[in-house]
């Protein structure tokens, strides 16, 4: 295992490539908690990940005869970042292997730093069994995500920046993968302020480090989260030691909260995160912790490379799920006049469309009526209840979509 003297080489030799990430308190997490909570938001980190750190400080404890054979690394995408950059640095080819549905942003990520980049399974550890097949054929130095001491040593520099931030931290907030980033962190923190609580945070379609930390030895669990940056489907014999020794609890959210914390990060923050990188947000939104403990709680975002498409997928349902959008079908008499009826309600109470759409040929339906899906934009629960009840007295069949 790593000792701190290792986390305090990696700062070094990272020096000359970080970004200095902002640690700073959220209004509105805090006065939505009661607590002073603190946002390291590694999201704004070189690649848009912390993955960058680990990455770096291996290859660059790389020998010469080593960097000449190259390098190559199976990742969901944030650390296969950290890699390109680091072989692109170093002037080192680099091979990436990505899970077939890797966001396109990661990819291109990848690509803009020169690396080559193969598709392959459908899951990070799918991608990793080839990656490591090719790295034995090729004779390639294999750049693990998380089981690795370097690695591990490279991300424990979040731990150092928080203690010298000099903010009175008693308890730290980490998402869990493969346990790269927790190890390192936790090791550090440990290190120098056993006192602060240091909590792990997984998706709860991604538990494998978390049951493995619970039963006490490396297990496996199936996969399917929107949290693509920790979808790992096995425990790890390397990281494990680590969360026993040094994390205090390990918790889990759904995917639903962590696209409510998305959501939350996007509209109080005005940043962009990732799903594995709003766990450890999500844990306070939704209370899988007793906050109660602490006073000023520390959370690691991780990163901020999610898919455009899942975005805008998050911000619709987001908008439906808080009534700011409201989704139905109305059952028209099919002649003239009805749609326009139909429109003016709605310009009666103020409820603005955004899409309407006219069907007259569903089977569903009597000959003679029209389906007609209309989206409106409304101003939370009163306008909705007022949209029903309108439609109610004027005599219309509608039902709400969800």
């Amino acid at each position: 295992m790593i000792q701190l003297g290792d986390v305090w080489s990696a700062k070094d030799r990272l020096s000359k490539i970080l970004v200095e990430t902002p640690f700073s308190i959220s209004p509105p997490l805090s006065e939505k908690l009661g607590k002073a909570i603190y946002l390291k938001k590694e999201n704004l980190q070189r690649t848009g990940s912390f993955k960058i750190r680990g990455a770096f400080n291996k290859i660059s404890l790389l020998s010469s005869e080593e960097r000449e054979r190259g390098v190559i690394a199976a990742s969901a995408g944030n650390h296969a970042q950290g890699v390109a950059f680091s072989g692109n640095y170093f002037k080192i080819p680099t091979t990436i292997v990505m899970p077939e549905n890797t966001p396109l942003t990661k990819v291109n990520g990848v690509k803009n730093f020169g690396a080559e980049v193969i598709l392959h399974g459908d899951i990070y550890d799918d991608a990793y069994g080839f990656a490591k097949q090719l790295s034995e054929e090729r004779g390639t130095n294999f750049i693990h995500p998380y089981e690795d001491e370097s690695v591990i040593a490279g991300q424990g520099t979040i731990g150092l920046e928080l203690l010298q931030s000099n903010i009175p931290i008693d308890a730290i907030v980490v998402p869990i993968g493969g346990g790269g980033l927790i190890s390192g962190v936790a090791m550090a923190i440990k290190s120098l302020r056993p006192e602060i609580a240091v909590i792990g945070v997984a998706s709860s379609g991604a538990t494998a480090l978390k049951e493995s930390y619970e039963k006490g030895k490396p297990v496996s669990s199936p996969v399917k989260t929107i949290a693509d940056g920790i979808a790992v489907r096995d425990g790890s014999e390397i990281t494990l030691p680590y969360l026993q020794k040094y994390v205090d609890e390990v918790v889990s959210v759904d995917d639903e909260e962590v696209a409510s914390a998305i959501l939350f990060l996007l509209e109080n923050h005005k940043i962009v995160v990732e799903g594995a990188g709003a766990v450890s947000v999500a844990s306070l939104i939704h209370k899988k912790i007793d906050i109660e403990k602490y006073d000023n709680i520390a959370v690691v975002v991780s990163g901020g490379n999610i898919d455009v498409t899942m975005l805008s997928v998050i911000i619709e349902k987001g908008l439906v799920k808080s009534n700011r959008k409201m989704k139905l079908l109305v059952t028209l008499i099919d002649k003239h006049g009805s749609l326009k009826n139909l429109t003016e309600i709605f310009d009666e109470i103020k409820a603005n469309i955004v899409y309407i759409g006219y069907d007259r040929t569903a089977t569903s339906i009597s000959y003679g009526d029209a389906n007609v899906s209309v989206h409106l934009e409304i101003r939370g629960f009163e306008q909705r209840e007022e949209v029903e009840k309108i439609l109610l007295e004027r005599g219309y069949k509608f039902k709400i979509l969800e």
